[in-house]
């Protein structure tokens, strides 16, 4: 990523720690107007706090600032009785963050990269800028299982209904145990596979939410802006720049990676062992992948290579979607 983009998510960062500064302030003058008593007791703490720092120059003997800590002391427990007496919330006199593991800083005490600012490189570097906003359209609280229906379908034991809760429960559990090892090769990576119009695409929008509001990186891409990538990084246009190489690199290390719509990119075969290429690579480094797509099991070993399929069927839990085009309900 260049150094200007960077700078201007650096500078999102400082607004937000500014706004969250000017709201912290905003409550702790309504509550102050509310107490005084507060307001007066943490201006002594306050004034405790530079008489100490003082003490340790002009008292060698360390009689004085033990003498403060011991005022300090009473202060704050009286501090404490008075918010307590008041119910006063102990979140309304504290600062916010959006990530609370970095502080809305980007960086973490050892100086590395928080996952928050992470993902949100990947988000200027893959153009998912937008992400966040599908993400609010299509995510866990929007699910309705009565849109499916309740009726057989010919060759299913399951209504399509009943079929998307046990998938939708399976996909909790894969949530909720993202970060511990899975006991079978199989809990790491999710296929999902049917018609158009079976909810594949929103699951999967679903997942990433979760999965990004855990502090994971994710990169959402289809299959035909997957290929786009790995192209500009391998065929080096006049075009290229250092952001290519960046973005090819993030696909083998970002923590989740969800391909929708396998199938409809241009198939041949560079994009093929390309696609083997980037499973084979993640499977080995136990990164998670998720893809969906229109193809069944038999289609995709014709389109894509025996190797692939052999990944696939031997290292990702497999669901099928069925029903009538939920788009037209």
């Amino acid at each position: 990523m260049n150094s200007e983009k960077m700078r201007n998510i650096m500078k999102e960062y400082q607004d937000k720690r500014d706004l969250h500064a000017a709201q912290l302030e905003e409550r702790l003058e309504r509550i102050h107007n509310k107490y005084p008593q507060l307001a007066d007791l943490n201006r002594q703490i306050q004034a405790l706090g530079i008489e100490m720092t003082k003490s340790i120059l002009t008292d060698p003997s360390g009689q004085a600032i033990r003498d403060l800590e011991v005022k300090q002391e009473n202060l704050i427990r009286l501090k404490k009785e008075l918010i307590n007496v008041n119910g006063i919330r102990q979140e309304d006199m504290s600062m916010e963050y959006d990530c609370k593991v970095c502080k809305d800083t980007g960086f973490l005490e050892d100086g590395d990269q928080c996952k928050c600012l992470k993902q949100r490189i990947l988000n200027d570097s893959y153009e998912m800028s937008n992400l966040r906003q599908i993400l609010s359209e299509d995510n866990f609280d929007r699910f309705d299982f009565n849109i499916f229906s309740d009726q057989l379908e010919d060759g299913y034991d399951l209504s399509p209904r009943e079929n998307i809760k046990n998938i939708f429960h399976s996909v909790q559990e894969y949530i909720n145990n993202f970060d511990k090892p899975g006991v079978n090769k199989t809990d790491k990576n999710l296929l999902f596979r049917g018609p158009t119009g079976q909810g594949k695409t929103f699951l999967c929008s679903c997942i990433a939410k979760q999965i990004m509001d855990k502090g994971y990186t994710v990169i959402y891409q289809t299959a035909f802006n997957l290929m786009d990538i790995i192209e500009r990084y391998k065929f080096k246009t006049e075009y290229y720049t250092d952001s290519d190489e960046e973005n090819y690199r993030n696909l083998f290390t970002c923590d989740l990676l969800i391909i929708d719509d396998l199938g409809t990119e241009l198939i041949n075969s560079f994009t093929s062992a390309e696609l083997f290429n980037i499973l084979n690579s993640r499977l080995n480094s136990r990164k998670k992948v998720i893809i969906s797509t229109n193809l069944d099991i038999a289609h995709i070993g014709n389109l894509y290579t025996d190797r692939t399929l052999s990944r696939i069927v031997g290292n990702f839990q497999i669901y099928d979607f069925y029903g009538s085009d939920l788009r037209f309900r």
